[in-house]
């Protein structure tokens, strides 16, 4: 028994060595950019006169409603099956759904090109602090990012590094990837607390927090604040872009995935909010002491501002913010871009490793696979770097996709039964985890879908009713317009459809097992390995270390 138990023990799977690495990984992987500079930009477009209190607990809301319950699926199915998303959805559907898995995938690739030239800016901006002065009004630093990012080629440079920086870091599988999360986050972490407190020590920090905090209770009437909450939501803590599946695949059913589920993305939330509240206070501060002709409505325009490939706030307002408090002011903004840095790359690692996974769960060696999407998502990326147009285009049609991709998790957990997911996944899957209440299955098979939905359709009412810029009609093919984010969408499902069709055709022999004959394979294989399982940890169901579903992939 005791020869059995080591065979098992070197056929086990990678797994991450320690709870530390495993929770520094999952926080790398949703804290982002979008947490630091997008969180706020968004909360001040949906601010009322008096504040923007009501936008904040709307996002709460769906952190709870839409955002948890996504995770979760995520979590559970990666931990279950033990592969990426084209494996889970072949599991829990079958392998004519595989084109949803795909369409996930896909989706986080090609945010994964377009994010890593934003990556690049970051460093850029990183080093250009450090070695030159910053500027002091906004015009010099337009000018300073259009130099840059628009009439020059070191965005492929900066954009390569980006890449070359995250996939170098999913080489070695897991191992390599809590590496590189347990020393990046923890630095993160530290930077974003340090620049908080010196945030709120400023004069005048305090009329960004009251603005922030106080309630404008009319703005909760307007439908774009319960889209754009949603959105940022999911945007935030990762939700649909099956970037945990992945991560969730390296721990077993000691790993309190429950807990991990709702505490990882309520820290990811937290930190957003930190995020908010120093913004909020470095800009009415700095602005309030240097400006004091501005109004507050101004003051609030300036948060606004996107700019080109939504640049705004903090590739041109930021820099010119820290230069009014003088060397200190450098020192931070230097700090802010290495933060902003750090959080892109932790969270590409997250976007690369799921495509290499997937390749991988196709029998792809590792080294193979990390360095061929790594290669591919630099060549694709070249297009956003040399062109800011194509990168604005790219974030519009895909990061919205994320509220697709969750429909489609959600989809799949009804097919195969909310219930008896919720059972065989979490609750009868885990030695020390919180039980997962009838209520998430509630909200899977009937409250997000129907958000989801009504999502979708209020965009689309949106796009088709409101010129996204000015002469571009929805019908055309412009920069942010309805029928070019339709358009990219139909083709590339097109294209995953018809592969998976095809590959169902002629790739699979006639004589496999049919998925009842499966089932049966696969539970008496499972039964075979829970004896020893049982009689050490009591109910707890263990999977065979090499699943037999394997063998039919």
């Amino acid at each position: 028994m005791d020869e059995q138990h080591k065979n098992n023990k070197q056929e086990e799977p990678p797994q991450f060595s320690s709870k530390l690495g495993l929770v520094c990984s999952c926080l790398g992987c949703v804290v982002g950019t979008g947490n630091i500079w997008r969180f706020p930009r968004i909360v001040a477009n949906n601010s009322g006169v008096a504040g923007g209190l009501a936008f904040l607990l709307v996002w709460f809301l769906f952190l709870l409603i839409w955002s948890i319950p996504m995770l979760l699926i995520e979590y559970g199915s990666g931990r279950y099956t033990g592969v990426a998303v084209v494996g889970s959805f072949k599991h829990f559907i079958g392998r004519k759904a595989a084109w949803c898995g795909a369409w996930i995938s896909m989706v986080t690739f090609f945010i994964a090109s377009y994010y890593a030239v934003v990556l690049g800016w970051c460093f850029y901006y990183a080093v250009y602090c450090m070695a030159n002065e910053l500027p002091e009004n906004a015009v010099d630093s337009r000018k300073i990012f259009k130099d840059y990012a628009e009439d020059s080629a070191w965005p492929v440079l900066t954009h390569g590094i980006a890449v070359l920086i995250a996939g170098a870091s999913i080489l070695g599988g897991v191992k390599t990837i809590e590496k590189v999360n347990l020393m990046l986050v923890p630095i993160l972490l530290l930077i974003v607390v340090f620049t908080f407190v010196w945030s709120l020590t400023r004069e005048y920090a305090s009329e960004g927090l009251t603005y922030l905090f106080s309630p404008d209770w009319e703005s909760l009437g307007k439908p774009r604040l319960w889209v754009d909450a949603l959105s940022q939501n999911a945007f935030d803590t990762g939700a649909g872009a099956g970037l945990m599946v992945p991560y969730a695949s390296y721990m077993t059913w000691r790993n309190g995935i429950v807990k991990y589920g709702t505490l990882i993305p309520s820290t990811n939330n937290l930190i957003s909010l930190i995020s908010g509240m120093m913004i909020f206070s470095t800009v009415f501060s700095s602005l309030i002491l240097t400006r004091p002709e501005l109004s507050k409505s101004e003051i609030i325009d300036i948060v606004k501002d996107s700019g080109p490939g939504s640049t705004g706030l903090t590739f041109i307002w930021i820099p010119v913010l820290f230069s009014s408090i003088g060397v200190f002011g450098r020192v931070i903004c230097v700090l802010f871009f290495t933060c902003l840095s750090f959080a892109g790359v932790t969270s590409l690692i997250a976007n690369i490793e799921l495509v290499a996974h997937t390749l991988c769960d196709f029998g792809v060696p590792r080294k193979v696979a990390a360095s061929l999407t790594t290669l591919v998502i630099f060549l694709v990326g070249l297009l956003s770097s040399l062109n800011i147009d194509i990168l604005t285009n790219q974030d519009f049609v895909w990061g919205f996709a994320l509220v697709v991709n969750g429909l489609m998790l959600q989809a799949m957990v009804i097919f195969y039964g909310v219930n008896r997911f919720r059972e065989e996944v979490f609750n009868d899957f885990s030695l020390d985890d919180w039980h997962l209440p009838r209520l998430w299955g509630y909200i899977v098979k009937f409250l997000a879908p129907l958000e989801g939905v009504a999502l979708i359709i209020w965009w689309a009412v949106d796009l088709i009713s409101t010129e996204t810029q000015p002469g571009e009609s929805w019908y055309e093919y412009g920069r942010e317009t309805f029928m070019t984010t339709i358009t990219q969408w139909l083709v590339l499902m097109l294209i995953l459809i018809l592969i998976n069709v095809a590959v169902e055709r002629f790739w699979y022999p006639r004589d496999r097992p049919s998925s009842d004959e499966f089932e049966r394979v696969y539970d008496h294989s499972t039964m075979d390995n829970l004896s020893d399982t049982k009689s050490e940890y009591g109910s707890v169901n263990e999977k065979p270390t090499k699943p037999v579903m394997d063998l039919y992939l």
